[in-house]
C-alpha cells in the first residue's frame, strides 16, 4: 500500500482545486528549474538545481538522466540516495490529482538504486537500496531492498537474495 496524505474537494474535480493545494508562482518557479535540469548536460548543475531551488533530498554522485521529470507541484517530498542512477525520461511523481480527491505521498529512493529508462514512480512509494528497476516499469508499490522489478504493473523478478546468487556465479 502506497503511503499518501489524501484530500477530498467538492464540486469541480480536484486539478480544478490545483492552486488552493499549491502556490501558482511555486510551480512556476519549480517548472523552470525542473526544465532546466532536464536539458542540463551537467549532472552537477541538475544536483545543484534540485537541491537549491527544488528543496529535493539528493544523495553525493547521484545522477538524473537527460530528460528526468520530477514532481513540479511537491518537489520537496522527493528523496534520492547516494550513487543512484534516475533513467532517461523517467517520471517520480509526489501527487496525484483525481475527480473527488488529491493526494500527497513521499518519494523515497534508497542508496545505489538504478531506475531504467522511461519509469514512472507514483507518490507514496519507497524503494530499497540496491534496488534494479527495469525500463518502463510502472512503480505501484515499495520495492523491497536488493530486488529487481519490472513491468506494468510492477512485479518482483529476482528477490535480493536471487539476485545474491545470481552475482556470485
Amino acid at each position: 500500500m502506497r503511503k499518501t496524505e489524501r484530500y477530498l474537494v467538492k464540486g469541480a474535480n480536484s486539478l480544478w482545486h490545483v492552486y488552493d493545494t499549491v502556490p501558482f508562482w511555486k510551480v512556476i518557479k519549480n517548472f523552470i528549474f525542473i526544465q532546466a535540469a532536464r536539458y542540463s548536460p551537467f549532472l552537477s548543475w541538475k544536483n545543484f538545481f534540485y537541491r537549491t531551488f527544488l528543496r529535493m533530498e539528493v544523495g553525493k554522485e547521484t545522477s538524473f538522466a537527460l530528460m528526468v521529470m520530477v514532481d513540479v507541484m511537491f518537489p520537496e517530498r522527493i528523496k534520492v540516495g547516494n550513487n543512484t542512477i534516475i533513467g532517461y525520461n523517467t517520471t517520480i511523481l509526489a501527487h496525484e490529482y483525481l475527480i473527488d480527491e488529491y493526494r500527497i505521498g513521499d518519494v523515497i529512493i534508497g542508496d545505489r538504486v538504478l531506475i531504467g529508462a522511461n519509469s514512472t514512480i507514483l507518490p507514496g512509494i519507497t524503494i530499497g537500496n540496491d534496488a534494479i528497476i527495469s525500463a518502463a516499469t510502472l512503480v505501484n508499490a515499495d520495492v523491497p531492498e536488493g530486488c529487481f522489478v519490472g513491468g506494468n504493473p510492477m512485479s518482483i523478478i529476482y528477490t535480493k537474495e536471487q539476485m545474491l546468487e545470481r552475482n556470485a556465479k
